[in-house]
């Protein structure tokens, strides 16, 4: 379409997500730290004349909705936490145009749940908007919307968020902002000779490793999250940086040295924005289970899915909803756009193309997924 093209076209900008956990934004007691934000917007005022464009992901509501109510503890009542977070959002929100407002910048509120970036539409305008905004140099503060998004409440996902906001704009650099330097070998707490890991692929297979070991120190999500975030991130060419967001001018920093923190490649190809979608965003409404050969044609020579190397078929799912496909030891092998709905798939699935003609007369399509509207695993 048009809008996949058109961001394609805005590449001669820098596009940078800056995720702000909550180990950062929130004090010891409830509340916001409102120097926090006064120093980025310093920092986003100067580096925007460099031709940066900037999009937050913010955590900090909850926080402030406790200290709006003078609760010291955190609640363990997802109603409760959603109420919270409805109240502090206004807060969050105010801090942040307050401070940019001072370098005449303006913000805008974009508050969104995973169904919205599910669905292909809803995707589209909610990327045709955020690079209207900041094409504007207006900064977008994403948050979810946790009034309708107890899952995220539940175990905090603004690392995964931020991930799918970078792919969405098809971001250069996604700097996660915590209360650490960035990936150790091991914990820093624990061991006081730990070493922090200053460059790192995602292929390489010790990141699972760091991450675990740190993961205690990280907050609710976690430095898994986070390298997760990383590798989702990666899909679209944007390369991850995790760094101490208590650092005095740290995006300054960053921008004057990109190993500042714990910089993470992935040297691998990029994704088209149409697979990407497919891959991160889009949820699953059912499963296709393929025979040996079916799975060979796939990896070795780039074909797409025909039904005859459909074995089994589970859910219920339309033309055009995402599925998983799974081999016969029940892994995944690939996702993509079904070319028919569950009940038409399951009369032709094990069928030749000869044999479902001469059996219905006509077929919808030759493929069950198209290698075009296919990611592979």
């Amino acid at each position: 379409t048009f809008r996949d093209w058109n961001i394609m076209s805005k590449k001669n900008k820098s596009i940078w997500i800056v995720k702000i956990g909550s180990a950062i934004i929130t004090r010891k007691n409830p509340g916001l730290n409102r120097n926090l934000i006064k120093n980025l917007a310093e920092q986003v005022a100067k580096l925007n004349k460099k031709n940066i464009k900037f999009i937050f992901v913010s955590s900090g509501s909850i926080a402030e909705g406790m200290k709006k109510l003078k609760l010291s503890k955190r609640p363990k009542s997802i109603t409760y936490l959603q109420v919270l977070a409805s109240i502090g959002q206004m807060s969050l929100v105010q801090a942040y145009e307050t401070e940019f407002k001072k370098h005449k910048i303006f913000t805008a509120q974009v508050l969104l749940t995973h169904d919205d970036l599910n669905f292909r539409e809803r995707y589209l305008s909610i990327r045709s908007t955020v690079n209207d905004l900041i094409d504007r140099k207006i900064i977008p503060v994403i948050n979810e919307n946790d009034v309708t998004s107890s899952q995220e409440i539940k175990f905090g996902d603004n690392d995964t968020l931020a991930a799918l906001v970078a792919n969405l704009v098809a971001a250069d650099k996604l700097i996660i902002l915590t209360d650490q330097k960035g990936l150790y070998e091991d914990d820093p707490k624990l061991n006081k000779n730990a070493k922090l890991i200053k460059n790192i692929d995602l292929n390489d297979k010790k990141i699972q490793e760091y991450a675990k070991s740190s993961s205690s120190i990280l907050g609710r999500g976690g430095m898994i999250t986070k390298i997760e975030a990383a590798k989702k991130a990666s899909k679209s060419g944007t390369e991850t940086i995790i760094a101490n967001g208590k650092t005095k001018d740290i995006l300054f920093k960053i921008f004057e040295d990109k190993n500042y923190g714990t910089l993470i490649k992935n040297n691998s190809n990029k994704i088209n924005n149409r697979k990407l979608w497919i891959i991160n965003s889009a949820a699953a409404k059912g499963k296709i289970y393929i025979d040996d050969g079916a799975k060979e044609v796939l990896f070795s020579k780039g074909k797409s899915l025909l039904p005859i190397g459909i074995k089994k078929v589970e859910g219920n799912f339309k033309k055009g909803d995402v599925v998983i496909c799974f081999d016969k030891n029940k892994t995944e092998v690939a996702r993509g756009l079904v070319n028919y709905n569950s009940d038409d798939l399951l009369q032709i699935i094990g069928k030749s193309l000869k044999d479902i003609e001469k059996i219905y007369g006509l077929y919808e399509s030759k493929e069950a997924i198209h290698r075009n509207n296919m990611v592979i695993s």
